[in-house]
Formats: C-alpha cells, structure tokens, sequence
C-alpha cells in the first residue's frame, strides 16, 4: 500500500458517516488510535439510513471495548433494554412466540434441555418451552433489572440510530478522528488498481493508505470504483422494499421489540423513551407500492411524528468484504433484512475482525489477510443468513401467495440440514464463530411449529417423578425471578431517564 505522509503515521479514511462509518472511527481511535491518523468524510448532503434501531447483547461487549458508560449512552440516545423478539403471525395467523436472549432451562453435558423437556412433552408433564427462560418470561411480564456488568439478564438495547452515530462522532471527534463534511465526487484509482485519493467537491483531494467504505447501499468505494461483484439472496429473501416512521410512544414500555408478519412481509415496532420505531418489509413482487403504503399507514400503534420513508434494497453481499486498499464495512459489504436486529452486530463484526487483522499498512504483503477476513465475513453473513430464511420458509401460512411461495421456495443445504437434525432428533448447535445459539434456534424453529419428533435418550432414563420434579423447579424459580424484578419502565426512569422524554 501507498502511504501518506500525514503525521508519518499510515492514514485511515473512512469515507461515509451514520452508525457504520462513526463505530468504526470510534474504535479504530480507541484502540489503534496512537498508530494511525484517522479521517472520517461525510456529506450533509447524504441522509443515512438511521433505521436500524433494534440491536443484540453482543453490542454490550463493544461498548465496553471502548470504555461506554451505558447510563450515559442510553440518556444520549434515548435507549430501551431488549430482552428479544417477539413474532406474530409467523408460523400460522395468530400464533405468537418470542425468540428471547437467554438460555432455556438447565441442560447436561450429554443433552441439551430441549431433549429433556420434549420428553417432559410426550409424558405431558412440560409446560410451554419458553417458560422456562428468565428472559423470556421477563420480556413477558414487561419487567428488567441489570447491575452493569454482573447483569442477571441478557439483553441488547432499542436506540435512536441518529442519536447514536451523534454519540459516537463526539466520542471519535474528541479522541482525535479528523472529520471533514464534503462530498465525494470521484474515487482515483493508482496504477495497481488501489485507492490513490478521494476527490472532494469543496475541499483538497485526501490520500490514504487504507480506506473504509461506509457509503451505505450505493458502496461508492468497493462496489463503484473497485468493481467487486455482489451475490444477490433474493431468490431466498425475497423483500426488496421497507417503509419507516416514527410514531408517538405507546404504553407499556416493552422491553422487546415486535415483529408481525402480513401478506407479503411483516412489520417492526421499536419502543424509544421518547417514541416508537416502526416499519413495513415487503416484496414488491407480491404488494403494490401504494398498497404497502396504506397498509402501513393503517396499522401504525400510534400518531405519526415524522413523513414515512421509502427504502429499497436486494439482499446479500459483496463477493469480497476486502479487496486491494478497501475494507467494506455495514450496508456497503451486504445487507440481511433486520428481522434479527444484525445489521448493527455485522458493524461490530466488521470492524473488529479488521482490527484483528490490521495490516501493517506500509506493506503490500496483505493478501493473506484479505483472504481471511473474507472468508470469515462469507461464513457469518451466511449463517445468519440461513436463520432469516428459517423464519419465511417454516411456516404454515398459505393464505397469501408471498407465504406459498416461502414454504415452496428451495432453500441453502447448510440450512436444510439443519432444519432435517431438529425436526428428526431435536438437536440444535452453535458452530463455530456463529452468532444465534443453540437457544436462538430451538425457540424459533419450535415457534414456528416444528416440533422434533425424536430426542435423545437420556432423558427417557428419568423416572416420571425426576421429569417432572426437575421441570416445575425450574419453571418455579424462574417465575420467583421475574417476581423480583422491577417494571422495565420503572427501572429506565430510575437508571437512564432520556432528558428528551416525559417517562
């Protein structure tokens, strides 16, 4: 790679603001800071996206990676804590579940609990599955608690994703990030197809030695100027539109968000202190644009405080995440529908898998290290891509012609087999690397109506009596838990309140 000469210390651009391009300056400051000079270039002229409110527990980890206070990032950004999701309408009309953050019941090292509760199930001694997760249950009853780090609970959090970039570009700005607001005109190339210089419209051409591309959908960098090649998923996920709003809050304060399928998608609803978060996912092929609007319109909780915005987008990713002297990281890298609240964590995931794998970036020898992260970045956005089609595809909806087409449509091998292993023997794992646990999987594809119709053997060894003594201790001590624990909105008044907000 070319250096620059800024400072004698190889420079990063980041070209692109909102939350990928502000948590990668963030943490690129806070933990290479003193070896880099760092710049950060965004329009004002560009809007971002600021959808993508709803997140997962391994944002916490992040935050103490760059020393956050979470009192003070919750009262900046206006945050609720998320216990999980619930969704409705998934399986078939009417049916809810909730895919929740913790672990459910106790298992041994040769079983998971699932084995043992499915046998509780055919003895009818178990209740429902879920009753047996403090987080669930929890998310339930509307009640939280959490002592900072020694939390009794699992939990992510609801934000305002403008708020937040907002947080974190005062954070980066203030450890030493050079900001310039600009807009890119051009992406020049050197003579070995790197990135030589953005060209600004109103200010000097800035060089690098590495450059992020945080353009959102467009990829001004990687997609644009570097021509890398994107694997279109839609013939797996087939939503290629979303419209958003902001809406006056609702009581109660859920500390979950809500997930609804209809005819041809489903729906979010986010609970802020101070509003709600709502949107509409839909396939154009299967609704009308001006029917998707009325729609949503209709089924908004509450009054609108802002216009509803129109997004399009094709699911899935960038052949290479890296390619030459450019890291793609969030929308410029790929996109999986927010249905599992990831778009945040593959910020996360991209940024830190860069850090670990930072080049000494005066060298050309990085290949190898490209070719890591992109195989790292493959493997990821797959596997949670396999979980987002679980939910379409393991359903019994046939009302509408976008459901008939989920349960009809060919699915990933990696996720066939996964599906045929729970439905034939129950058996649920976490591989290596992977984001959704053996939790996340059993709570939704039981959500969604498979229910395994064998199990290990273990827990055939349990007379009646063990089974069901084993499994109303567990249920009973998860009900004194959640008994204890204080209203959500209670505790956010008391831990966080938003000064924005009446709560």
């Amino acid at each position: 790679m070319k250096t620059s000469a800024t400072a004698n210390k190889p420079h990063v651009v980041i070209a692109g603001g909102g939350s990928a391009g502000w948590m990668t300056a963030a943490a690129l400051v806070k933990k290479l800071g003193p070896l880099l000079h760092i710049t950060l270039i965004e329009s004002s002229d560009i809007p971002t996206i600021g959808v993508g409110e709803a997140t997962i527990p391994p944002l916490r980890v992040f935050h103490q990676l760059l020393g956050i206070d979470e009192a003070t990032f919750m009262r900046e950004t206006s945050a609720t804590f998320k216990l999980g999701i619930e969704f409705a309408n998934f399986g078939q009309l009417h049916d809810r579940y909730i895919h929740s953050f913790g672990q459910t019941g106790q298992s041994s090292w040769l079983a998971e609990f699932i084995h043992f509760w499915r046998e509780g199930v055919d003895r009818g001694v178990a209740a429902d599955y879920g009753s047996y997760c403090l987080e669930l249950e929890a998310a339930k009853a509307n009640k939280f608690f959490t002592s900072g780090q020694n939390s009794p609970l699992n939990y992510a959090y609801h934000l305002d994703a403008g708020a937040y970039a907002s947080f974190l570009k005062k954070l980066a700005i203030e450890a030493g990030v050079t900001h310039i607001t600009d807009t890119i005109e051009q992406v020049k190339l050197d003579d070995q197809g790197n990135i030589d210089c953005l060209q600004l419209a109103n200010s000097a051409p800035v060089q690098g030695d590495l450059f992020i591309d945080c353009t959102g959908f467009r990829s001004r960098l990687i997609g644009e100027a570097l021509s890398v090649d994107y694997e279109d998923w839609s013939h797996w996920l087939f939503c290629n539109r979303a419209l958003a709003v902001q809406t006056a809050l609702t009581p109660p304060l859920k500390p979950y968000t809500v997930a609804t399928a209809h005819s041809a998608g489903w729906r979010w609803e986010i609970p802020l202190q101070h509003r709600m978060g709502n949107g509409f996912v839909y396939c154009s092929q299967f609704l009308d644009d001006s029917d998707a609007y009325e729609q949503f319109s209709q089924s908004l909780p509450s009054a609108p405080l802002t216009e509803i915005r129109d997004l399009r987008f094709n699911t899935g990713r960038r052949l290479k995440a890296w390619h030459k002297n450019c890291v793609a990281i969030g929308l410029s890298s790929g996109f999986v529908e927010p249905m599992e609240s990831t778009s945040l964590h593959l910020i996360v995931m991209g940024i830190t898998r860069l850090m670990q794998l930072f080049p000494y970036v005066k060298s050309d020898q990085t290949q190898t290290l490209q070719d890591e992260y992109n195989a790292q970045t493959k493997v990821e956005l797959e596997r949670i891509r396999d979980f987002i089609v679980l939910h379409y595809h393991v359903t019994k909806r046939d009302d509408s012609a976008f459901w008939q087409a989920c349960q009809g449509m060919s699915i990933p091998d990696s996720l066939s087999e996964r599906i045929a292993l729970f439905e034939e023997h129950g058996h649920a794992f976490q591989k290596h690397s992977e984001l959704f646990r053996v939790d996340s999987w059993s709570q939704v594809m039981l959500g969604q109506g498979i229910l395994p119709k064998s199990w290990h053997p273990a827990a055939k060894m349990m007379s009646d009596d063990q089974l069901t003594m084993a499994l109303r201790k567990g249920q009973h001590e998860i009900q004194q838990r959640v008994a204890q624990l204080p209203d959500h909105q209670a505790f956010i008044q008391h831990y966080c309140a938003a000064t924005n907000t009446s709560l």
